[in-house]
C-alpha cells in the first residue's frame, strides 16, 4: 500500500510578501493531489479583521475550508494567539484520527509554537501511525529546546516499534536537527535519504534554504521532492514537500 503525504507552510493563505490572498487557489491545487495526509503550518483558525476586509475569506477555519470534500478527518492546533486572531498547525487525513493533542513548544512569548500530535488508523496496518506536525523557532537555542521536547514527547507517547512521521517547518538553518532526531528517535529525513540532501523550499521564487522537512521511521520511502512548478511556486512563501511511502500491511 502506498501512502502519499504532503507538508507545506501556507503562510496564512497568502503569497510571498502578502501580495495576494491565495487560499482558494491553494485549495484547488491541494484537491488535485492524491495526498492521503497533509501537514500544514501557519494555518489561520480565526482572523476577524481580515474576515471583514477580504470578501473571499471563508466563514470557517482554514483547516476546515481546505479539508472540505477531500479529507474527511482534520485537526487544528492553535498556537499563536492574538487579539481577534490565531493560527497554528493542521493535519488533514483520509483516515480516521484516533487521537489528537496539541502541545506547546513555546520558549518565549514572541514566538508561540506548538506540536500537533495525531495517531491515525490505516486499514490493515498493524499499529497506528503517529504524526507530529511542528513549526520551530528562528533561533538555534530555542530550536534545541523544542527538539528536546519533541524527543521527550515521542519517548512518552509513541511506542518504539510504531511508525512515526515528524514534518513541518523546522527553520533549521544550521542543520542541527537531524543528528539529534537520528540518535534519540531513529528518524531519517526523507529528502536527504532519497536524494542525498535536504530539499530547498524557501523562498518560493528562488528556493535555496532547506527549512521544510519530513522525518520518518518504520516506513519504506519511495520518493521525496519539493514541488517548484506552478501553481505551487505562487501560493505561499514556501514550497510544498511531496513524499511517498510504502506500508507493510498486517
Amino acid at each position: 500500500m502506498k501512502l502519499k503525504i504532503l507538508t507545506m507552510n501556507i503562510h496564512k493563505g497568502f503569497s510571498a510578501f502578502n501580495t495576494r490572498f491565495t487560499l482558494h487557489e491553494l485549495k484547488a491545487a491541494l484537491d488535485q493531489t492524491d495526498a492521503d495526509i497533509v501537514f500544514l503550518q501557519e494555518v489561520v483558525g480565526e482572523n476577524l479583521k481580515l474576515q471583514k476586509k477580504i470578501s473571499a475569506w471563508p466563514q470557517v477555519s482554514q483547516s476546515e475550508f481546505l479539508s472540505h470534500n477531500k479529507w474527511p478527518h482534520h485537526v487544528y492546533g492553535k498556537n499563536a494567539i492574538y487579539h481577534q486572531r490565531h493560527h497554528g498547525n493542521a493535519i488533514l487525513s483520509r483516515f480516521p484520527i484516533q487521537f489528537a493533542e496539541n502541545i506547546s513548544l513555546s520558549t518565549y512569548k514572541m514566538e508561540q509554537r506548538g506540536l500537533l500530535h495525531c495517531a491515525i488508523q490505516i486499514p490493515k496496518l498493524k499499529t497506528p501511525l503517529h504524526l507530529f506536525n511542528v513549526h520551530l523557532d528562528l533561533t538555534h537555542l530555542s530550536r534545541k529546546k523544542q527538539l528536546q521536547k519533541i524527543i521527550a514527547r515521542a519517548h512518552s507517547h509513541v511506542p518504539p516499534d510504531a511508525p512515526l512521521i515528524l514534518a513541518g517547518d523546522f527553520n533549521d538553518w544550521s542543520k542541527k536537527a537531524s543528528p539529534l532526531l537520528q540518535e534519540f528517535l531513529q528518524l531519517e529525513e526523507s529528502s536527504r535519504s532519497h536524494r542525498g540532501d535536504y530539499a530547498p523550499s524557501f523562498p518560493n521564487f528562488m528556493p535555496f534554504l532547506k527549512l521544510d522537512r519530513m522525518y520518518f521511521r518504520h516506513l519504506h520511502l519511495r520518493s521525496a521532492e519539493a514541488w517548484q512548478h506552478p501553481p505551487w511556486s505562487n501560493l505561499s512563501d514556501h514550497l510544498p514537500l511531496s513524499i511517498e511511502f510504502e506500508l507493510k500491511l498486517s
